[in-house]
Order: structure tokens, then sequence, then C-alpha cells
């Protein structure tokens, strides 16, 4: 990753601030998207270096404001190598609601974010790594692949879209000649703050996974962290239009 430019998506916090914070420490210059301006604002890297850092708050639903990030950091660091696109929510009412009283609002928050701000992510960094190729790796979940969570189907659905999306957009990208490589990775339990482990009521909900997985623990973001470098790096030359499960077991 040394010298490597990659743009990341989500990158103030969770999974994202992990793969930041990695990806610094292997070399790489690193251009920073996340909605929440306190969360880059207070956000713990490595490094403030701005010769090495680009942080701009990104709304990924709109793709005007994707691309101007994309531009932007052009303009600052002259190409881009890769990008992952780890911007994601869970919902206002993740595991409370059933579908028959699935909130439109919250359905409409949840695919805008996850599935089409995706598009739009995907979409504008194959266009701006057209020329010289590259790597773009994009977090699903089991949630969407393997493993259905009741009470989350918006979360799902888009999670599912997202792999479709992966899956699709590499073999475009192969048939046109392009030498980018496109993948996604799918965690399971993992602790972040979105997961909100500490809330009773969240750890109550939390046994019977934890009784299904060979792991007997909620993974860390830099485990997933791990994965997503790797699948961005060169060692991963021949991994395209895959979703790697990253769960401890879940779904074995």
């Amino acid at each position: 990753m040394n010298g490597k430019v990659i743009a990341v998506t989500g990158g103030a916090s969770g999974i994202g601030l992990s793969l930041v914070n990695l990806l610094l420490t292997r070399g790489a210059h690193v251009s920073v998207a996340d909605f929440s301006q306190q969360n880059l604002d207070n956000a713990d890297y490595l490094t403030s270096d701005p010769e090495r850092l680009l942080l701009t708050r990104v709304d990924v639903r709109d793709y005007t404001s994707v691309e101007a990030w994309l531009d932007e950091t052009i303009k600052k660091f002259g190409h881009l190598d890769g990008a992952a696109n780890v911007a994601g929510v869970s919902g206002k009412y993740y595991g409370q609601t059933p579908l028959r009283d699935q909130n439109q609002d919250d359905w409409d928050a949840i695919i805008g974010t996850n599935l089409t701000g995706m598009m739009n992510c995907v979409k504008a960094e194959l266009r701006t790594l057209q020329e010289a190729g590259g790597s773009i790796v994009n977090v699903s979940s089991t949630g969407g692949t393997n493993c259905s969570l009741p009470m989350a189907a918006a979360y799902c659905a888009s999670k599912a879209g997202v792999a479709a999306l992966t899956k699709c957009a590499a073999k475009e990208e192969g048939m046109l000649g392009n030498n980018i490589r496109i993948n996604a990775v799918a965690p399971g339990l993992i602790d972040t703050p979105m997961t909100n482990f500490k809330d009773d009521k969240a750890k109550a909900g939390l046994e019977p996974i934890l009784a299904a997985l060979a792991v007997k623990r909620p993974g860390k973001a830099e485990e997933v962290a791990g994965l997503i470098a790797f699948l961005l790096s060169d060692e991963a030359s021949y991994i395209t239009g895959s979703v790697h499960v990253i769960d401890g077991g879940l779904t074995a």
C-alpha cells in the first residue's frame, strides 16, 4: 500500500476508521468521506498530516457530492488507486419492526444510503479509475448474503443489493477490458458503534447469535479492515466479483 491513494467512505468511525488507520500504517495516502462532520472532527486518526490525509463531509446519497469529493481527491493526490465503500446505516427501527409494519421513511433512508449511495460511489469511482485501473471493495453483510435477520428487512435487502451490484460491476469491467477489480466483504457480528453492544436490549438479542458462532465473540473492526486491505492490495490481483464472508463461523 506504500504510496497508493485510497478513497474510503464511512471512514470516521467503526470499520471505516480502522481501515483508514491500517492503510496509513502501510504507507497509503487516504481520502476519507463521512456524513458526520462531528465524527470527522473527532476521529482518532494515526496522522493528521495533510500530505497523507484528506477529510471531506460527503452524503453518498447525492451523486454530485460523491463526484466532488473524488475530484478533490484527484486534485490533492494526483491519482486514485482504489476505494473502499464502508458507509452504511442500520436504520432507526433495526431489529424492532416486522416488514408488515415497515416505516417508509426508514426504508427510504436505508436503501438510499446502503444501496443507492453504494451505486453512486462505485459509479463515480469506476469513472475515476477508468484509465489507470485499480481495486474497489464494498461492504455488504451476512444479513444480505447467507443469514437473514428478522425485523431488519430493509437492511438485509440493501446489503443483498450491494452483493449483486458488486458482482455485476466486476463482470462489466472485465468485459470492457478495464483493469479494475471489484469485490465485497460480508461481515457478521462486529463490535462497532453502530451495533451498540453496550445497550442491555442489544446484549439480550446477541445471545442466540453468539451461541451460533464458531468463534465465541463478536468480531473486531480491525479484523474486517485487514480483509478489506488485502482485497485492495496487489496480493489479491486474481480476485474479483466475489463476496468474502468474515463472520466467526456464523454461517458455516
